[in-house]
Protein backbone atom coordinates (compact mmCIF):
# COMPACT_ATOMS: atom_id res chain seq x y z
CA UNK A 1 0.00 0.00 0.00
CA UNK A 2 1.35 3.31 -1.13
CA UNK A 3 -0.06 6.33 0.96
CA UNK A 4 -0.60 9.09 -1.53
CA UNK A 5 -2.29 12.71 -0.89
CA UNK A 6 -2.14 13.70 -4.82
CA UNK A 7 -5.38 15.98 -5.51
CA UNK A 8 -5.19 16.93 -1.48
CA UNK A 9 -4.98 20.45 0.17
CA UNK A 10 -3.22 20.91 3.56
CA UNK A 11 -2.78 23.46 5.96
CA UNK A 12 0.25 23.07 8.02
CA UNK A 13 0.50 25.53 11.15
CA UNK A 14 3.95 26.60 12.33
CA UNK A 15 5.87 25.07 9.30
CA UNK A 16 8.51 27.27 9.08
CA UNK A 17 11.09 24.70 11.31
CA UNK A 18 11.31 21.91 12.62
CA UNK A 19 8.82 19.58 12.35
CA UNK A 20 6.10 21.25 10.77
CA UNK A 21 8.67 21.85 8.17
CA UNK A 22 8.96 18.14 7.91
CA UNK A 23 5.31 17.28 7.71
CA UNK A 24 5.38 20.52 4.92
CA UNK A 25 7.87 18.94 2.70
CA UNK A 26 7.05 15.12 3.09
CA UNK A 27 3.30 15.92 2.38
CA UNK A 28 4.27 17.59 -0.69
CA UNK A 29 6.88 15.10 -1.76
CA UNK A 30 3.64 13.07 -1.93
CA UNK A 31 0.92 14.94 -3.75
CA UNK A 32 0.07 17.68 -1.74
CA UNK A 33 -0.53 21.14 -1.96
CA UNK A 34 0.61 22.66 0.75
CA UNK A 35 -0.40 26.07 2.99
CA UNK A 36 3.01 26.32 5.01
CA UNK A 37 1.73 28.83 7.81
CA UNK A 38 4.56 30.09 10.33
CA UNK A 39 4.32 33.54 12.03
CA UNK A 40 8.20 33.24 12.04
CA UNK A 41 8.31 34.08 15.96
CA UNK A 42 10.54 33.00 17.81
CA UNK A 43 10.51 29.80 20.09
CA UNK A 44 8.80 31.75 23.24
CA UNK A 45 6.27 33.38 20.41
CA UNK A 46 8.01 36.58 20.35
CA UNK A 47 8.91 38.66 16.57
CA UNK A 48 8.09 37.37 13.59
CA UNK A 49 8.50 37.14 9.64
CA UNK A 50 8.09 35.20 6.51
CA UNK A 51 11.22 33.97 5.83
CA UNK A 52 11.00 30.69 6.75
CA UNK A 53 7.92 30.00 5.38
CA UNK A 54 8.77 31.45 2.20
CA UNK A 55 12.36 29.25 2.46
CA UNK A 56 10.05 25.71 2.66
CA UNK A 57 8.04 27.18 -0.01
CA UNK A 58 10.78 27.48 -2.29
CA UNK A 59 12.09 24.05 -1.36
CA UNK A 60 8.55 22.41 -2.48
CA UNK A 61 8.69 24.24 -5.73
CA UNK A 62 11.93 23.30 -6.59
CA UNK A 63 11.51 19.86 -6.23
CA UNK A 64 7.93 20.18 -8.68
CA UNK A 65 5.46 20.71 -5.97
CA UNK A 66 2.58 23.48 -5.06
CA UNK A 67 2.83 25.20 -1.71
CA UNK A 68 1.88 28.86 -0.96
CA UNK A 69 3.53 30.45 2.45
CA UNK A 70 1.17 32.00 5.01
CA UNK A 71 1.99 34.17 7.84
CA UNK A 72 -1.13 33.90 9.82
CA UNK A 73 -0.92 34.08 13.33
CA UNK A 74 -3.07 30.95 14.91
CA UNK A 75 -4.48 33.00 17.67
CA UNK A 76 -6.06 35.61 15.75
CA UNK A 77 -9.19 34.15 14.24
CA UNK A 78 -9.77 36.44 11.38
CA UNK A 79 -5.70 36.30 10.47
CA UNK A 80 -6.67 32.60 10.10
CA UNK A 81 -9.67 32.46 8.22
CA UNK A 82 -8.06 34.98 5.41
CA UNK A 83 -5.58 31.55 5.55
CA UNK A 84 -8.13 29.22 4.59
CA UNK A 85 -9.78 31.55 2.28
CA UNK A 86 -6.31 31.77 0.67
CA UNK A 87 -6.15 28.02 0.26
CA UNK A 88 -9.81 28.35 -0.99
CA UNK A 89 -9.13 30.63 -3.73
CA UNK A 90 -6.21 29.00 -4.89
CA UNK A 91 -7.60 25.10 -4.87
CA UNK A 92 -11.17 25.13 -4.15
CA UNK A 93 -11.29 22.69 -1.16
CA UNK A 94 -9.43 22.04 2.29
CA UNK A 95 -8.55 18.27 2.97
CA UNK A 96 -5.76 18.43 5.94
CA UNK A 97 -5.06 20.64 8.61
CA UNK A 98 -2.19 19.52 10.68
CA UNK A 99 -2.32 21.90 13.92
CA UNK A 100 1.18 22.17 14.60
CA UNK A 101 2.17 25.75 16.04
CA UNK A 102 3.36 26.04 19.17
CA UNK A 103 5.57 28.16 21.81
CA UNK A 104 7.38 27.25 24.95
CA UNK A 105 7.29 30.09 28.06
CA UNK A 106 8.84 27.29 31.11
CA UNK A 107 8.47 28.50 34.27
CA UNK A 108 7.88 25.86 37.46
CA UNK A 109 4.60 27.14 38.92
CA UNK A 110 5.41 28.92 41.63
CA UNK A 111 7.16 31.62 39.24
CA UNK A 112 5.55 30.95 36.28
CA UNK A 113 3.89 34.54 35.56
CA UNK A 114 -0.47 34.24 34.54
CA UNK A 115 0.27 36.05 31.00
CA UNK A 116 2.45 33.37 29.74
CA UNK A 117 0.28 30.89 30.92
CA UNK A 118 -2.42 32.27 28.98
CA UNK A 119 -0.14 33.09 25.70
CA UNK A 120 1.08 29.19 25.87
CA UNK A 121 -2.65 27.76 25.91
CA UNK A 122 -3.66 30.64 23.16
CA UNK A 123 -1.32 29.47 21.04
CA UNK A 124 -1.93 25.63 21.50
CA UNK A 125 -4.83 25.45 22.40
CA UNK A 126 -6.70 27.99 21.22
CA UNK A 127 -4.75 28.09 17.79
CA UNK A 128 -5.41 24.37 17.09
CA UNK A 129 -9.58 25.60 17.80
CA UNK A 130 -9.15 28.67 15.58
CA UNK A 131 -7.63 26.75 13.02
CA UNK A 132 -10.08 23.58 13.46
CA UNK A 133 -13.04 25.90 13.25
CA UNK A 134 -12.24 27.54 10.09
CA UNK A 135 -11.84 24.65 8.02
CA UNK A 136 -14.67 22.62 9.61
CA UNK A 137 -17.55 23.36 7.15
CA UNK A 138 -15.22 23.15 4.43
CA UNK A 139 -14.73 19.84 5.70
CA UNK A 140 -18.34 18.72 6.54
CA UNK A 141 -19.44 20.17 2.78
CA UNK A 142 -17.06 18.09 1.16
CA UNK A 143 -17.90 15.38 2.96
CA UNK A 144 -14.13 14.88 3.56
CA UNK A 145 -11.51 16.04 6.68
CA UNK A 146 -8.08 14.95 8.23
CA UNK A 147 -7.43 17.03 10.94
CA UNK A 148 -4.36 16.42 13.35
CA UNK A 149 -3.74 17.76 16.87
CA UNK A 150 -0.13 17.98 18.05
CA UNK A 151 -0.10 16.58 21.96
CA UNK A 152 3.10 15.94 23.87
CA UNK A 153 4.21 13.79 26.44
CA UNK A 154 3.95 16.52 28.80
CA UNK A 155 0.53 16.80 28.73
CA UNK A 156 -0.29 13.17 28.55
CA UNK A 157 2.30 12.61 31.53
CA UNK A 158 4.02 15.70 33.15
CA UNK A 159 6.93 17.16 33.23
CA UNK A 160 8.49 19.76 35.04
CA UNK A 161 8.41 23.34 34.10
CA UNK A 162 5.69 23.01 31.76
CA UNK A 163 2.45 23.04 33.75
CA UNK A 164 0.96 25.62 30.85
CA UNK A 165 2.12 23.82 27.77
CA UNK A 166 1.28 20.45 29.73
CA UNK A 167 -2.31 21.79 30.30
CA UNK A 168 -2.87 22.72 26.60
CA UNK A 169 -1.67 19.81 25.57
CA UNK A 170 -3.79 17.93 27.32
CA UNK A 171 -6.45 20.35 26.21
CA UNK A 172 -6.04 19.58 22.32
CA UNK A 173 -7.10 15.61 23.72
CA UNK A 174 -10.48 16.68 24.68
CA UNK A 175 -10.72 18.86 21.35
CA UNK A 176 -10.07 15.67 19.43
CA UNK A 177 -12.11 13.40 21.87
CA UNK A 178 -15.11 15.78 21.08
CA UNK A 179 -14.49 16.83 16.99
CA UNK A 180 -14.41 13.05 15.96
CA UNK A 181 -17.88 12.26 17.38
CA UNK A 182 -19.03 15.61 15.94
CA UNK A 183 -17.19 15.09 12.57
CA UNK A 184 -18.19 11.42 12.32
CA UNK A 185 -20.93 11.47 9.86
CA UNK A 186 -19.10 13.82 7.64
CA UNK A 187 -16.17 11.88 6.88
CA UNK A 188 -14.01 13.49 9.34
CA UNK A 189 -10.87 12.31 10.81
CA UNK A 190 -9.43 13.82 13.54
CA UNK A 191 -6.11 12.35 15.72
CA UNK A 192 -3.07 13.40 17.52
CA UNK A 193 0.41 13.41 17.52
CA UNK A 194 2.34 12.85 20.22
CA UNK A 195 6.28 14.06 18.63
CA UNK A 196 9.60 13.36 20.42
CA UNK A 197 12.12 15.29 17.70
CA UNK A 198 15.15 17.62 18.06
CA UNK A 199 13.72 21.27 17.45
CA UNK A 200 14.20 24.66 18.21
CA UNK A 201 11.48 23.60 21.85
CA UNK A 202 13.94 20.47 22.38
CA UNK A 203 17.89 22.14 22.69
CA UNK A 204 19.00 22.32 25.67
CA UNK A 205 16.73 19.92 27.60
CA UNK A 206 18.08 16.63 25.68
CA UNK A 207 22.06 15.40 25.88
CA UNK A 208 23.69 16.12 22.93
CA UNK A 209 25.28 12.70 22.08
CA UNK A 210 21.08 11.55 21.71
CA UNK A 211 19.91 14.45 19.57
CA UNK A 212 21.16 13.52 16.34
CA UNK A 213 18.36 10.58 17.00
CA UNK A 214 15.68 12.83 17.98
CA UNK A 215 14.86 14.14 13.98
CA UNK A 216 11.61 15.63 12.78
CA UNK A 217 11.92 13.16 9.80
CA UNK A 218 11.57 10.19 12.21
CA UNK A 219 8.61 11.97 13.73
CA UNK A 220 6.54 12.95 10.53
CA UNK A 221 5.94 9.58 9.08
CA UNK A 222 3.55 9.00 12.08
CA UNK A 223 1.81 12.67 11.36
CA UNK A 224 1.52 11.32 7.29
CA UNK A 225 -0.36 8.17 8.45
CA UNK A 226 -2.94 9.71 10.33
CA UNK A 227 -4.16 12.05 7.81
CA UNK A 228 -4.23 9.36 5.50
CA UNK A 229 -7.17 8.55 3.57
CA UNK A 230 -7.40 5.35 5.80
CA UNK A 231 -6.23 6.76 8.87
CA UNK A 232 -7.58 5.71 11.90
CA UNK A 233 -9.89 7.51 14.11
CA UNK A 234 -9.66 9.35 17.84
CA UNK A 235 -6.01 7.81 17.78
CA UNK A 236 -3.18 9.58 19.87
CA UNK A 237 0.23 8.16 18.19
CA UNK A 238 3.59 9.17 19.88
CA UNK A 239 7.09 9.42 17.58
CA UNK A 240 10.47 9.18 18.11
CA UNK A 241 13.81 8.36 16.87
CA UNK A 242 12.12 5.62 14.89
CA UNK A 243 9.58 3.80 17.81
CA UNK A 244 6.23 4.48 17.05
CA UNK A 245 3.11 4.04 19.34
CA UNK A 246 -0.13 4.10 20.67
CA UNK A 247 -1.03 5.95 23.94
CA UNK A 248 -4.70 5.09 25.38
CA UNK A 249 -6.68 6.82 27.89
CA UNK A 250 -8.07 3.56 30.30
CA UNK A 251 -10.59 3.75 32.98
CA UNK A 252 -11.44 0.83 35.35
CA UNK A 253 -15.08 -1.02 35.45
CA UNK A 254 -15.09 0.59 39.16
CA UNK A 255 -17.14 -0.75 41.78
CA UNK A 256 -20.41 -0.01 42.77
CA UNK A 257 -21.21 0.97 46.36
CA UNK A 258 -24.73 0.20 47.86
CA UNK A 259 -26.35 3.77 49.82
CA UNK A 260 -24.92 3.03 53.19
CA UNK A 261 -21.63 2.69 52.32
CA UNK A 262 -20.73 5.56 50.08
CA UNK A 263 -18.48 6.48 52.56
CA UNK A 264 -14.32 7.68 52.19
CA UNK A 265 -13.46 4.64 54.35
CA UNK A 266 -15.58 2.52 51.63
CA UNK A 267 -13.99 3.53 49.01
CA UNK A 268 -10.78 3.36 50.63
CA UNK A 269 -11.41 -0.46 51.76
CA UNK A 270 -12.13 -1.54 47.87
CA UNK A 271 -9.60 0.63 46.40
CA UNK A 272 -7.62 -2.06 45.19
CA UNK A 273 -10.76 -3.58 43.18
CA UNK A 274 -12.00 0.08 42.25
CA UNK A 275 -8.10 0.78 40.50
CA UNK A 276 -8.10 -2.88 39.31
CA UNK A 277 -6.42 -2.93 36.13
CA UNK A 278 -7.78 -5.92 34.82
CA UNK A 279 -11.07 -4.42 34.42
CA UNK A 280 -10.13 -1.39 32.21
CA UNK A 281 -11.63 -0.24 29.11
CA UNK A 282 -11.22 2.35 26.55
CA UNK A 283 -14.20 4.62 26.41
CA UNK A 284 -14.93 6.70 23.29
CA UNK A 285 -17.14 8.92 24.74
CA UNK A 286 -18.38 10.77 27.56
CA UNK A 287 -21.54 8.37 27.49
CA UNK A 288 -19.93 5.04 28.03
CA UNK A 289 -18.56 6.21 31.38
CA UNK A 290 -22.25 7.03 32.60
CA UNK A 291 -23.63 4.02 31.10
CA UNK A 292 -21.17 1.84 32.81
CA UNK A 293 -22.03 3.53 35.88
CA UNK A 294 -25.93 3.09 35.22
CA UNK A 295 -25.39 -0.59 34.90
CA UNK A 296 -23.51 -1.12 37.85
CA UNK A 297 -26.08 0.72 39.40
CA UNK A 298 -29.02 -1.61 38.30
CA UNK A 299 -27.21 -4.46 38.91
CA UNK A 300 -26.96 -3.86 42.66
CA UNK A 301 -30.23 -2.90 42.85
CA UNK A 302 -31.51 -5.14 41.06
CA UNK A 303 -33.11 -3.51 38.32
CA UNK A 304 -33.69 -5.34 35.18
CA UNK A 305 -32.23 -3.36 31.86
Amino acid sequence: MSIRFDGRVAIVTGAGNGLGRSHALCLAARGAKVVVNDLGGSVDGSGGSSDAAKAVVAEIEAAGGEAIANGANVTDMAQVEAMVADAMDKWRRVDILVNNAGVLRDKSFSNVEMKDFSFVLDVHLMGSVNCSKAVWNIMREQNYGRIAMTTSSSGLYGNFGQTNYGAAKMGVIGLMNTLVIEGAKYGIKVNALSPCAATRMTEGLIPDNLLELLTPESVTPALLYIVSDDSPNRTIITAGAGTYARSIVYETGGKWLAEDERTPEKIAEHWAEIADPATQAEYTSGNDQTTNMLTKAANGLGIKL
